[in-house]
């Protein structure tokens, strides 16, 4: 029987518009769900009534016996809508969220369906007996047959929604901003929640109303509006920040204030529908707006190409894996010498994207033979090498491993890429290599100049070298250690009171390098650092303070924090440019370049051949003294013999 629907001129004409009509995710198909096909019945009848009220509003309410033509005219004009409606996908929109697109949208379907009709019926009749004034009138009456009953029904869920949260044992809420995201969260609060006020940071807001909850000040009021609401009895329970773009410094002021109004601050990034208050993170209050990424050339850069990740299974390594697959490469290869971080990444990847090909290997970067022949073999286009030792106490205390896979490991891969022609290779650097005070930041600041020396010798791969910071919550960083002690109900210790830091999320870091990876091979400067803007650094004692406060305790009340001296290697700042190395902008906002400090090719690599020898006989002697030639500003520093020293802070 279908298929004798199908052959009708009708049909025929429908298929044309819309070739996937009939398919399985097409037009008629979604009709089959009852409430779909409710609405869908329900408007195309809103669009019969809508032709009869007209007629009845400028010929009277005989017209149904005078014109019999009538009903034929509302019956066409109701065929009309019934098609129209199966492209505009009126049907489809959710009632209880009608918003201004869905208004816009029916404006634009009643239009069409009048815009259609006409021409239609001039064929049947010559619009001869059509007053001259009906198409306007039926229009406006059927914008206001479709757009009524789905307002009052909003309305109606709305206030059922407000009058359950207005129940007597109701959180009650106080919200700062008061932009959509607001109103959205107003709108549909947390089960038995009740929003009883807003603060904003927009002066022209305050004394207006959303959704019925006023605007009661600014940000900077918080104390007073909390006093306020409490003099009326309606207290708030907690505060909640709602909005996406708000900076760290920001979150950090709302959360000194918080504290002063003796309410917990929580917040909804407003991502998607998930509008769930979640406790304030550190990430809240170190972030800083998002960066305008160019995410067609990053995505170009990995779309349909074969990509290799080094040290797959670390903190950087596993981000920038996630990141890449959602961008659909041709095929990954996932290399790491940690058995575990290894077997874990690849079961996430395999379950997450199982689309995408993926190759796991493990393998250690210092084994150069075992490097040429899997990178030979897996045929990248893009390298991009994480693999590293990076913990400073540790690099200190065995100095050679840190050499092997810092520096040896790097020329190893970046040897590699060269003999088997990979277009681009992305070394991740640190800021420990500007002024190293320590082995590992020597080592990362070796690394650094023989892929600069690569590049500019100019061998068909183009090497992309990308600086950073510290990576909050990534393996061995301040922040997990913190966690830990408070955990255990402290003391929280740091090595020195004055200590800063730069910092950034694991998530912000893996997209800047593959932004500055997208940048790197269309520009002309060969051997440049690609330098990550890190924003203001941070204190680590503020940085201590805050997670104490966070987990909702007083420093040095509730929870101690002991000073316990410089490590051996440990520098009080870092730094993200030497002083030969001017930083240069770039058409990318969050990105630098460090125009290079460069060791011809063949003078590293004949250096290097010989820290390979001096580190594999393991005479560190030696070895140090090839690293403190490549790296003349190398100061190590730090207590004789990494002893400490111990003050309590209060």
């Amino acid at each position: 029987m279908i298929d004798g629907v199908r052959d009708t001129p009708l049909i025929r004409g429908l298929l044309a518009l819309s070739p996937d009509l009939f398919s399985r995710d097409g037009l008629l198909h979604r009709l089959r769900q009852p409430r779909n096909l409710f609405v869908y019945g329900f408007d195309v009848g809103m669009a019969f009534a809508a032709f009869i009220a007209a007629f009845f509003l400028r010929l009277g309410s005989d017209v149904l016996e005078s014109r019999p033509d009538v009903l034929q005219m509302a019956a066409t004009f109701a065929g009309v809508a019934a098609v129209t409606y199966l492209f505009t996908g009126l049907y489809r929109h959710v009632w209880e969220y009608v918003s201004a697109r869905d208004a816009v949208n029916i404006l634009r379907t009643a239009t069409i369906v009048v815009a259609v009709f006409l021409p239609a019926w001039f064929f049947v009749a010559r619009l001869e007996t059509l007053p001259r004034s009906l198409p306007f009138i039926s229009w406006v009456l059927l914008v206001m047959f479709l757009a009524g009953p789905r307002l009052f029904y909003r309305m109606f869920k709305d206030h059922g929604a407000r009058g359950i949260a207005m129940a007597p044992d109701a959180t009650l809420i106080l919200v700062i901003g008061a932009g959509q995201e607001a109103e959205h969260f107003i709108r549909k609060p947390p089960q038995g929640a009740r929003v009883v006020g807003m603060v904003t940071a927009r002066g022209d807001r305050l004394g207006q109303m959303i959704q019925g909850v006023e605007v009661m000040g600014r940000n900077e009021d918080l104390v007073r509006v909390v006093r306020d609401l409490d003099a009326k009895g309606l207290r708030p329970e907690k505060l909640v920040l709602v909005g996406r773009d708000v900076d760290g410094a920001t979150v950090q002021k709302l959360l000194t204030l918080a504290g002063e109004a003796g309410c917990p601050l929580e917040r909804v990034h407003a991502d998607g529908n998930d509008l769930r208050p979640h406790p304030i993170a550190i990430e809240d209050l170190l972030g800083r707006p998002q960066s305008n990424l160019d995410r067609p050339a990053m995505a170009a850069m990995i779309r349909r190409h074969r990509v290799l990740v080094t040290g797959a299974g670390g903190s950087i390594g596993s981000e920038l894996v996630r990141q890449i697959c959602a961008e659909a490469p041709a095929h990954i290869t996932l290399l790491d010498n940690g058995e575990f971080n290894l077997y874990t990444i690849d079961m996430e990847v395999r379950q997450r994207f199982a689309s995408v090909a993926c190759s796991t290997i493990l393998a250690d970067v210092r084994d150069d033979t075992a490097i040429k022949d899997i990178i030979a073999r897996e045929k990248p286009d893009v390298v991009f090498h994480a693999a590293a030792l990076k913990h400073v106490p540790m690099v200190e205390m065995n100095p050679l491993e840190g050499l092997l896979t810092n520096a040896i490991g790097a020329r190893n891969v970046a040897d590699a890429c060269v003999a088997a022609g990979v277009q681009t290779v992305v070394m991740i650097s640190t800021d420990k290599a500007v002024n190293p005070s320590n082995v590992m930041g020597a080592s990362k600041r070796v690394a650094e100049i023989y892929c600069q020396a690569m590049d500019l010798r100019e061998a068909g791969t183009r090497f992309v070298t990308v600086r950073f910071g510290n990576v909050l919550g990534s393996a061995g960083s301040v922040v997990p250690l913190f966690q830990k002690q408070l955990a255990e109900g402290g003391p929280i210790t740091i090595t020195h009171a004055d200590m800063e830091r730069f910092f950034m999320t694991i998530h912000e870091a893996a997209e800047l390098v593959l932004q500055a990876a997208a940048l790197g091979p269309g520009r002309d400067d060969e051997g440049a650092i690609y330098v990550l803007d890190m924003g203001q650094p941070v204190k680590i004692m503020d940085l201590a303070k805050q997670m104490i406060r966070l987990a909702g305790k007083e420093p040095g009340k509730d929870v101690a924090i002991h000073v316990t001296g410089l490590r051996v290697g440990e520098k009080l700042y870092e730094e993200l440019f030497h002083g030969q190395e001017p930083p240069v902008a770039t058409n990318m906002p969050g990105v630098f370049i460090a125009r290079p400090r460069t060791v011809d090719h063949a003078v590293i690599a004949a250096k290097l051949s010989a820290l390979d020898d001096a580190c594999r006989r393991r005479d560190e002697t030696v070895a140090l003294a090839l690293v403190a030639d490549l790296v003349p500003e190398l100061r190590r520093t730090g207590a004789p013999g990494g002893k400490a020293h111990l003050k309590v802070v209060k």
